[in-house]
């Protein structure tokens, strides 16, 4: 059977991000240059779907391609080796027929220009296809194989959840809903659930959260009605919760210190555009990001790429009602939407992110007017990220008392603040604490 251009073109791009991430590079910052080279929605969703189920199995589909290759497979061409890796994951998870999978992915690695390389990657797929059940078998009594995370990870979860841990595994392992957050200064949830209902978009709204819409599947952003005039944006539930704790109110000060994408900075500014809100990110690339989103949506801040803890640099003395510290952290709690996390992210990088999050607070603290509010945040569930640095906090920090805000729905309780599940509520593992001043 002949199979169509797209279906392998779909597949060699995935082999190329793949490549990229196995080399260090994140997902987000590659699937950007593939999606150009695919012009037609679908194939970008095959691409999507290859690359996603890849890096939730990498470790397993990493140990059954070393099975499976002979003595020289460590040397293997490294596009070669991506594009085996998702054509296991296609045979594994099934994403398509099991002859597409496999014809596809040699004709891939034609099209990867490696075309003496095609027969072995024929004679692996095949061979998987007959062994898979003996292979998958020796694999089952690994913990790693088991769950799909490094071993680190699974031991800190056990350590900090240890009723928890399982069904935070489970959850990673899984595809999150796509959620979005309706722009209120253009129109009502209700009359955006209309517009896509009429468009044929089957969703429902988040009980918990006034702006969040979940939608029934995924789908294309452009075919999502009025979203390129900014009627609307693409954000998980979770972080919608940090404008609700804020509870910024008209002409207030607001300090985003940590911005990049920019989608609180948004949710913010479309809940009241008289704010005084700047935005920071210490990388001027990702500054640049928060820009463009408030461009479509329409919006207007001051953004500054700048890192937050030396304001000396960017502060004018004037004290902020309202800081949000998102502070970069392991994202744990997000691997279900990049599970490239999984691959990229060590135990060792870990001791550096408490250092920079204990830096945020003690650095912009005093930064917060009387009476103001400070909420920290994090896509984390490592309970060192989350109530183990505001505890510390809090005990440097006589000044500072936890305010008693994120509503009771939002996971369990822990420490002075609240941790959040992913998968829970259909939303992503997230932490909030808020401080004010006694």
């Amino acid at each position: 059977m002949n199979l169509a251009v797209e279906q392998v073109d779909a597949r060699a791009q995935a082999a190329r991000v793949l490549a990229q991430v196995l080399d260090g590079r994140a997902l987000d910052a590659v699937l950007p240059a593939a999606d150009a080279q695919l012009p037609d929605a679908r194939d970008r969703g095959l691409l999507r779907a290859i690359c996603f189920a890849t890096l939730r199995g990498i470790h397993r589909y990493q140990a059954l391609l070393a099975a499976l290759l002979s003595r020289g497979g460590s040397r293997l061409d490294p596009l070669v080796h991506a594009a085996l890796l998702a054509g296991i994951a296609q045979l594994d998870q099934q994403i398509t027929p099991a002859y597409a999978a496999v014809s596809s992915t040699v004709g891939a690695v034609r099209a990867l220009g490696r075309p003496r390389l095609a027969a072995l990657a024929n004679a692996v797929l095949r061979r998987y296809q007959r062994e898979s059940t003996a292979l998958l078998a020796a694999l089952a009594q690994d913990p790693v194989q088991q769950w799909q995370h490094p071993r680190w990870l699974i031991d800190q979860l056990a350590n900090d959840w240890p009723g928890d841990w399982q069904r935070i595994l489970a959850a990673n392992n899984t595809q999150a809903r796509m959620i979005l957050r309706v722009n209120r200064g253009q129109h009502t949830r209700a009359d955006y659930l209309q517009q896509l209902a009429a468009a044929g978009i089957a969703a429902q709204p988040h009980p918990q959260l006034p702006d969040a819409v979940l939608l029934e599947e995924a789908a294309d952003v452009h075919t999502l009605p009025g979203f390129d005039s900014g009627s609307v944006s693409v954000q998980d539930g979770a972080a919608q919760l940090a404008v609700e704790l804020l509870d910024a109110q008209p002409g207030m000060r607001v300090l985003d210190a940590c911005a990049a994408p920019g989608g609180k900075t948004a949710h913010l500014l479309e809940r009241e555009p008289s704010l005084q809100l700047l935005a920071l990110d210490a990388a001027p690339e990702r500054a640049a990001r928060v820009s463009q989103t408030l461009e479509r949506l329409h919006l207007d801040a001051t953004v500054r790429g700048a890192d937050a803890t030396t304001p000396l640099i960017w502060w004018d003395r004037q004290p902020f009602d309202r800081i949000l510290i998102d502070a970069p952290c392991s994202g744990t709690g997000v691997i279900r939407r990049h599970p490239d996390i999984r691959l990229l992210r060590r135990a060792s990088d870990i001791e550096g992110m408490l250092r920079l999050q204990d830096r945020l607070l003690d650095t912009l603290w005093p930064l917060l007017a009387s009476g103001g509010r400070l909420v920290y945040a994090t896509c984390s569930v490592l309970a060192d990220e989350n109530a183990r640095r505001i505890a510390d906090f809090l005990a440097r920090t006589p000044g500072a008392h936890v305010l008693d805000v994120v509503p009771e729905w939002f996971g369990v309780r822990s420490g002075a603040g609240r941790q959040h599940f992913p998968g829970d509520d259909a939303l992503d593992g997230f932490f909030y604490a808020v401080l004010a001043p006694r």
